[in-house]
Formats: C-alpha cells, structure tokens, sequence
C-alpha cells in the first residue's frame, strides 16, 4: 500500500492538514479543526494514525486536541482560560453563542497556553507558557507536571522573550525516550538523560573564537550563546559516530552541537542575517539542514532585501546557498515562526514552511524548487509532517 503524507499546520484559526499522496503533486486540505483555537503545535504518531494539537491563550485556556481519525476531535483541558469565567456568568448568552463548558483545567491558574508537543517513547510531553513542562503516559488524557524542571537552580534568572516566557521546543531522542532536550525562551537549553528527573542548563559556546557581533544584547559572550534559542531539531544518527548532533536557530545565530548541547558551534557564516525563527535537518543526512534568515529583530522581521529564501547547507553550515525557485523574490514581507518548518522522510525528502501571511511552500526537490501548496489560510503558527500507509 502507498503511503501519504500530512501536514498538520497550525494556525491562529485552528489546525488545518493537507494531505497527498507520496508523489507530492496535489494536495486537499481540510480544516479548521480544533473549534478554532489558536494551534502553537501539532504531532502525529505514523503508526497509530493519532494527531495530537496544542495551543490556547489567555481567552481559551490551555489544553490539547487529539483525533484517531481525523474527523472527531477530544479536548484535554489543562488549564482554564477567560471564557471558563464567562460561561459561568453569562450562561444563556454563552448557549446562545454555541459556547459550551468542558471540565476545570487542573493546573488553571499557573499556565494560559501550549505551545509544543513530543512524543518520546511511552510518554507525551507539552510545553506551557509560563515555561513549563507537561507529560502523559496514557497519550494525553491525564497529565503531570515535571517539577525538576520548573524547580531548576537557574529558574529564578529566566528571562521572557518577546512572547513571553515560553517552553516552545522538545526535541526527543529517537531510542532513549530517557533523553530529552528542551528549550525556552529566553533561558535557553536544557537536557535531561534520566527521564526528566534532573537538568543540565547547556548553553556553552564551544573553543572556537566567539564571532565579532558579540555587541548585541541577545548574542551572549564569549563562553555562552544567547539564551534566546528560538528553535532546535535533533539529527540522525550515523554509523560514522555521529550521535546526537543537534541544530539550533538562536535569536543571534544559527549553531551545531555535536555533543548533545554541552557546546555550540557558530555556523551563521554566509547567511545573510543572524536572526530567524525556523531550522531543519534532513530525515536522512545529518549534514543537510534549511533555514529561513530574516531581516532581523528590529527591522520588520521579514526576508533580507525583501526576497524570500531558504537557505540551505549540505556540510553541517559550513557553508550556504540561496534557494528560491519559486518563492516571492521582491516585495516579499512575510515571517516563518520557529515552528514552520519541517520535513518529510521521502527519497528524496520534501521541504516545508507556512507564513505568518497564510501560505504554506512546499519542496519535493529537498529544497531546490518551490511552490505555494495553500494560501488564504490564517497566520501559519506551525507546520509538522506525518506519512502513514
């Protein structure tokens, strides 16, 4: 039997999926799920057909959408938002709306959004804003909070970044559910290998000369990187020794570690900025990865010289180039949020992101090519892939 693949692409306006077949030539789309609430993030699992969706605010709540089948949706409420309080004093007005209350939230008070998912082995983890880190072992039905790491020494320096401050990535290890990396903005990266019961702040700059920028206030010092990471993904493995080798836009910098985090790596020479959102690697070549600069954090956030591209490297950043054949090449004042971009794992890979103009692009070329696969949609919040037969 074929296989298809889905992008789960979270918006302000719910989560939408497009799917096609593994050729990747038409896509359907379907959506707005989740009763419209805002998606930060959306995972599946390709052997169970499970999608799982986390979002919320302030006026919804906190909690995460799960479907098996991609028709019905079930809320898992871990937090009350505002609407809770005006249900209870405006109920006719509330069922006149087609507003209907869901079970008290029962970390109400202490988190108002989601905004990242993973599944690591048995268990599923959520990332909350106020930095926070949320697991299930029953697939997202019933959840716990992991203390040790809201309780780490450092807790009390952490810093909000521009939208607060917020556990927005979780990188998983592929075979040792007991390691895990995470990180928040602006506190930057932490790692536990014991399952979540201890952290290791790793943050570390590694013996390479720091670069000349080091005058912003983001870009850290001479021993440490900015604490600011916006976005990190976890390379295969190889059968030449490299073991987890990760990848990681930060708010001044693209960086590679090769040791699990204890060091990064500058590899921001030969793109155009220092600042970005999203970063991806190949499904299969560790030394392949895609990002997208932006202009920078105080100049509109939008491609350089207004031309969009994705920039790709297939050394491990040593070195760039520019692709963007069949991207917007002037006027082109769009952003790609940290978590809008992704890959599939074809042969040969397909490429992804979603704009905060409501466009998702899509590269079956691993990312010599491009085109527009939707448009229209609201603010693209996250995009994720999922192949199931």
């Amino acid at each position: 039997m074929s296989s298809q693949v889905t992008l789960l692409v979270g918006t302000t306006k719910g989560a939408f999926l497009l799917t096609s077949a593994h050729d990747r030539e038409s896509w359907s789309l379907t959506g707005p799920h989740c009763e419209g609430w805002p998606i930060n993030h959306a995972i599946g699992c390709p052997d169970t057909g499970s999608i799982w969706a986390a979002g919320g605010g302030e006026w919804n709540g906190a909690g995460v959408w799960h479907t098996q089948d991609r028709k019905t949706w079930s809320l898992s409420k871990l937090a009350n938002g505002q609407v809770d309080g005006f249900i209870e004093e405006n109920p006719e007005v509330a069922d006149h709306l087609g507003i209907t209350p869901t079970a008290p939230g029962p970390f109400s008070g202490q988190i108002d959004a989601l905004w990242s998912l993973a599944l690591s082995g048995d268990a599923l983890y959520a990332g909350a804003r106020p930095a926070s880190l949320f697991k299930s072992v029953d697939r997202g039905t019933t959840w716990e909070k992991v203390d040790a790491l809201t309780n780490h020494p450092s807790a009390k320096e952490w810093n909000p970044g521009a939208a607060g401050l917020t556990l927005h990535t979780i990188v998983p290890h592929p075979t040792q559910p007991q390691k895990l990396w995470v990180g928040i903005s602006a506190a930057g990266v932490f790692a536990t290998e014991d399952g979540g019961a201890s952290w290791d702040r790793r943050n570390r700059r590694s013996n390479a000369a720091a670069p000349e920028t080091l005058g912003h206030p983001a870009a850290g010092d001479g021993q440490e990187i900015g604490q600011c990471v916006h976005n990190m993904v976890r390379a295969r493995d190889t059968d030449t020794g490299g073991t987890d080798v990760i990848y990681q836009q930060n708010h001044h910098g693209v960086y590679r570690s090769s040791d699990g985090g204890r060091s990064w790596h500058d590899i921001t020479g030969g793109l155009p900025s220092t600042f970005g959102f999203p970063v991806a690697v190949h499904p299969h070549d560790p030394l392949t990865i895609w990002t997208f600069p932006l202009n920078g954090d105080s100049a509109g956030r939008f491609p350089p010289d207004a031309s969009a591209a994705v920039w790709k490297s297939d050394d491990g950043g040593e070195s760039w180039s520019a692709k963007q054949d069949g991207l917007p090449t002037s006027n082109c004042f769009f952003t790609v949020l940290r978590q809008a971009m992704a890959t599939d794992r074809c042969d040969p890979a397909g490429v992804y992101f979603g704009t905060n103009s409501g466009s998702v692009f899509a590269s079956a070329d691993e990312g010599e090519s491009w085109s527009e696969i939707a448009r229209h949609l609201p603010t693209v919040l996250c995009v994720e892939t999922v192949q199931t037969t």
